[in-house]
């Protein structure tokens, strides 16, 4: 076991390294003079030029990547060139927005797609099941930002239940907070249920097909407690890693979500550098969310072993 940790971590430490290299290279290659957006068109060269300068973006593009790698080292994510401020401290403002979004996304998606693809899997070939999948079709071919803007009509606009954008900040109070995250999370959780249910049902029929679950039935169990003490564990493999990249994908693609709701968070962050070209926060933000998916990973990886003795016994 503490062989195949020592082999992920490795693997985890050369994917950073070279998502450093793909993020550095692909948007040093992006049209566009950080310098020129910033001073404006009617700005001369010789403004131009010290300004370039004065962020350093005149040196060696391996010079620039270097002095980059070696800030992340310690710490230093580098300095805005539109809000004059550190990265770090700006991606450390907005985190406390899309994170609990995510979190709340991912819990509403499993709490909702895991009962249904055990009813789903539990009724294969039925009505209800055939029902069932026809719907979360539906809930995948929608796009989630069509989904929030109908969410935003419906709940804020026609019924006023909630409000249509905005965070008060956490500073007022839990409460308050949570419920102005509920209806984004609702429109990004909906979706990604869809998905995670059709893979909860999948695995289940297939489990469900084993000699042990025959086995299990025979010596008395009813349906039910079948399903849930023996067939959902070992089907728990597909959903777990589904649930990581979807943890991810909530992360990172809050960019629209939060845009649609005006939420504060990492998403409306990337959005406004990307418009405004401030490279140091595109670049920080993406590796964060980088990192965030390969830290996932491994952890899924580990998960795996957890979940299923057949992993523990082929890595020691």
């Amino acid at each position: 076991m503490s062989w195949f940790i020592a082999k992920r971590l490795v693997s985890l430490f050369v994917t950073l390294i070279f998502a450093t290299i793909v993020i550095f290279a692909v948007l040093e290659i992006i049209p566009g003079d950080p310098a020129r957006l910033m001073l404006g068109i009617n700005a001369t060269e010789d403004a131009v030029s010290a300004l370039r300068e004065q962020m350093g973006l005149n040196q060696p593009i391996f010079i620039r990547y270097l002095d980059w790698v070696t800030g992340l080292l310690s710490g230093d994510l580098g300095k805005s060139f539109t809000y004059s401020s550190q990265v770090s401290e700006l991606i450390g403002e907005r985190i406390w927005v899309s994170l609990p979004l995510a979190l709340l996304a991912l819990t509403l998606s499993t709490v909702i797609a895991i009962p249904i693809g055990l009813y789903a899997a539990a009724r294969r070939g039925r009505t209800s099941d055939t029902s069932i999948m026809a719907a979360t079709q539906f809930g995948i071919a929608i796009p989630n930002f069509w989904f929030a803007l109908l969410l935003v009509y419906v709940f804020a606009v026609a019924l006023r239940w909630v409000p249509a954008g905005g965070f008060p900040g956490w500073e007022n109070g839990i409460w308050p907070a949570l419920y102005s995250l509920f209806l984004p999370a609702i429109a990004l959780a909906l979706p990604q249920a869809a998905i995670l249910s059709r893979v909860a049902r999948s695995a289940l029929i297939e489990v469900l097909g084993e000699d042990f679950i025959r086995t299990a039935r025979a010596k008395g169990l009813t349906k039910s407690q079948t399903l849930w003490h023996h067939a959902l564990r070992n089907a728990m493999i597909p959903v777990v890693t589904i649930m990581g990249l979807q943890f991810a994908f909530l992360l990172a693609g809050t960019i629209i979500i939060e845009n649609v709701f005006y939420l504060p968070g990492l998403g409306r962050l990337v959005f406004q550098a990307i418009t405004q070209h401030d490279l140091p926060v595109v670049q920080g933000t993406v590796l964060l969310l980088v990192a965030t998916v390969v830290v996932i990973n491994f952890l899924i990886d580990l998960l795996y072993a957890w979940i299923d003795p057949r992993l523990r016994s082929t890595t020691r």
